[in-house]
């Protein structure tokens, strides 16, 4: 393995790395927590959202020309219904939000700096955009789940140290499906959130 490079994309630069991408994602979300079984096909209609947003950033994490790690963010506004939802019922100003989409990264390359990078950016890609909060969401698992390997480690204390907040009273709800299911289901996710620099409270 070679030392990582980062590319950043903003909107529809992204448009010539879709495939990569959404193959790195099915790779990535089968592994517990999500148990994730998507297609291609899912994956385009999912990511053509950040090429299709003004508003959004990608960063691609680089090993020489391989792609092996992605994150994305954008506006809140131009984000999926289904993550805005929840902050739309509690009066939320969703101008004032920027949403960090997914974070992967195979499995080789972690543990080498590839978080801490992709935060930074979408951080400083926020304070462009004058959001006032970040926010990202997790899906929601019971500690017993079967599936779970006896050496997985949660990433919660990892978001702390980088100044999100869980907030339980923030749920979304998307449906997919997993391993082991004949069909796709609903799944909660909680979301957690960090308040900006140009945040006055």
């Amino acid at each position: 393995m070679g030392s990582l490079s980062f590319l950043t994309l903003r909107g529809s630069a992204f448009f010539p790395y879709l495939e990569a991408v959404g193959a790195l994602r099915l790779s990535v979300f089968h592994e517990y927590p999500y148990l994730y079984e998507g297609t291609m096909a899912e994956e385009f209609h999912y990511l053509r959202t950040y090429a299709d947003a003004e508003s959004s950033l990608v960063v691609l994490a680089l090993d020489g020309s391989q792609i092996v790690g992605a994150t994305t963010c954008l506006a809140m506004t131009e984000g999926d219904a289904s993550f805005r939802v929840c902050f739309e019922q509690q009066g939320w100003d969703l101008g004032q939000i920027c949403y960090f989409g997914e974070s992967v990264l195979l499995p080789e390359y972690r543990g080498r700096g590839a978080g801490k990078v992709f935060f930074e950016q979408r951080l400083h890609h926020a304070a462009q955009l004058g959001a006032k909060w970040a926010t990202f969401c997790a899906v929601d698992r019971p500690t017993n789940h079967p599936r779970c390997p006896k050496d997985y480690r949660p990433l919660d204390p990892f978001w702390e140290t980088q100044g999100f907040q869980k907030h339980p009273e923030l749920q979304a709800t998307f449906v997919w499906k997993e391993i082991g299911e004949l069909i796709e289901s609903p799944k909660t996710l909680t979301f957690w959130l960090k308040a900006l620099s140009s945040n006055p409270s």
